[in-house]
């Protein structure tokens, strides 16, 4: 760890310095991945918030699922694109703690949002009689609102913990902050951060692991209780979903991985590759995999698009 360096105001993105040689192919590469990731999850946004039909629960929570994914690429791509293309590789300390609070705050809405979409496929196969009246479109907007509020205020204290350390290194393993690093350079007592993280960190996986395992275990039992053409519609919602979910939590795994590994043993361009999965992987796939294996909202996604092109075609 370098010495000095507690008094600068800026930490140093060694992935950034590592990414210089080529740069202009690097910032291409992610000006086209963010510009794909806002335009497959700006459509179905679009699609779920003007077609009256899909004014539901299930809908809804996709349509938050894809509206998360654009504010956590915001967080992460823009400022990447700007330093290759200016070769800057500082962020001030103030940046630094923005940017872990967005892409802290994306991570867990998302872990929230999937376990959100797991009760609620719970109820809607498990208590198909009562579900309209268990799931309103009202009830999932609470859940929504309560699931940001809850993963914010958490992740705010999280970034407060932080702020207040001493860091007796500036270089940051990565092309981004995120709030295991500013642990690493950390030269105080890290001791409430730790107990928080781990505590809240445990809690959260915790509820979600149960509630997801508990509401899919269900589903699983019921379909062996149902016709044949209910269960295979019940096994391909729920397919679809886990789906999804198990492409977050790859991405969650290649996190674990790199600190797990430890911070000096691992090259700095596998700390990006490790890093950078879980705000590539999730936005790129998600509404692919929502868009194409649900019908409702595949069809209103292709409808949308002939009707944008048949505009174009008028307009020319």
């Amino acid at each position: 760890m370098e010495n000095g360096s507690s008094f600068s105001e800026n930490f140093v993105l060694l992935g950034i310095i590592e990414m210089e040689g080529f740069k202009y192919i690097y910032s291409t590469l992610c000006l086209f991945i963010y510009i794909f990731i806002m335009l497959l999850n700006s459509e179905i946004v679009s699609v779920v918030l003007t077609a009256e039909s899909l004014h539901k629960p299930m809908y809804i929570l996709i349509c938050n699922l894809s509206f998360n994914a654009m504010l956590g690429s915001s967080s992460f791509f823009p400022k990447l694109i700007i330093d290759l293309l200016s070769s800057s590789y500082v962020i001030s300390h103030a940046g630094c703690f923005i940017q872990v609070l967005c892409l802290m705050t994306y991570t867990f809405y998302e872990l929230f949002t999937f376990t959100i979409m797991a009760y609620d496929r719970y109820l809607a196969i498990c208590h198909p009689l009562r579900y309209a009246i268990l799931m309103t479109t009202d009830t999932a907007m609470k859940f929504i609102l309560s699931a940001f509020v809850f993963a914010f205020t958490s992740v705010l204290v999280t970034v407060i913990l932080s702020a207040r350390l001493s860091f007796c290194g500036s270089q940051i393993k990565n092309v981004f902050c995120d709030n295991l690093s500013l642990i690493v350079l950390s030269c105080t007592d890290t001791l409430v951060n730790s107990v928080y993280g781990t505590v809240s960190t445990l809690t959260l996986l915790g509820f979600i692991l149960i509630t997801i395992t508990y509401s899919y275990g269900k589903i699983f039992l019921i379909c062996f209780k149902i016709s044949k053409e209910a269960r295979d519609k019940a096994l391909h919602t729920v397919i679809t979903h886990i789906l999804s979910f198990s492409i977050f939590l790859v991405g969650g795994l290649f996190i674990f991985l790199r600190f797990r590994l430890g911070n000096d043993q691992l090259p700095i361009y596998l700390h990006i590759l490790l890093s950078v999965t879980f705000v590539v992987f999730p936005p790129v796939f998600n509404p692919l995999i929502y868009g194409i294996r649900t019908k409702s909202l595949r069809e209103k996604v292709f409808h949308h698009l002939h009707k944008m092109n048949f505009l174009s075609s008028t307009i020319k």
